[in-house]
């Protein structure tokens, strides 16, 4: 079997990141286990040097991008992170409700 054969034997956080060989803290996973695996998701999209691995290369490089999506989780939370479409809006909606306090001074 080849190393994208044995991904998609792949089902929950804990399976990518016990096979991928990422440590990881079970109470992070829990919290942040759909974040985790869209963020690797994206780094995995954002990669163009991946054509042409070997099954080797290709599992140390999912392994490198799914310790930083984890570690990102555990740095920070998936608000601030910003993973997900919902977060992206609600982040642009404060920006525009943002009004500077000179704004609500008298000139």
């Amino acid at each position: 079997m080849s190393f994208k054969d044995d991904l998609e034997d792949l089902e929950t956080a804990e399976d990518f990141l016990r096979f991928l060989g990422v440590t990881y803290e079970q109470r992070v996973v829990n919290v942040n286990r759909l974040h985790i695996l869209q963020r690797f998701h994206d780094y995995l999209s954002a990669d163009t040097g991946m054509e042409g691995l070997d099954d080797e290369g290709m599992a140390a490089r999912y392994s490198a991008h799914l310790e930083r999506a984890y570690q990102d989780f555990v740095a920070s939370n998936a608000i601030a992170e910003k993973t997900f479409k919902v977060h992206q809006e609600e982040a642009r909606k404060m920006a525009d409700r943002f009004v500077p306090l000179d704004a609500l001074l008298p000139t």
